[in-house]
């Protein structure tokens, strides 16, 4: 059985959840922001366990830089040892930039 790595979210990616969460209350659909967070996180405990199971992400082509895509979302997380980081949470049309 493969081992769990730990989850940590960077930053940036608590940033966007937030952004996701708050524009489902804006548009008064608060219950499918809710839902829609709970299936990322779901995405992302899932990878905890199967780590490789995302695509390396095509802008970079780096081995442990990683996305599970759930429409219409990009779950990108970053791979070590010990633990999984996501990184970002972006809507799967935009291109991915990291500083």
């Amino acid at each position: 059985m493969p081992r769990r790595r730990a989850i940590t979210f960077a930053e940036s990616a608590v940033g966007d959840l937030e952004e996701i969460r708050d524009w489902y209350d804006e548009e008064h659909f608060p219950a499918a922001g809710e839902k829609l967070i709970g299936e990322i996180i779901a995405q992302i405990e899932r990878v905890a366990a199967f780590p490789e199971s995302g695509r390396i992400v095509p802008e970079f082509g780096v081995a442990n830089l990683r996305e599970i895509i759930l429409p219409p979302f990009r779950i990108v997380y970053r791979l070590d040892e010990r633990r999984i980081k996501v990184v970002r949470v972006w809507r799967s049309e935009r291109l991915l930039r990291l500083p």
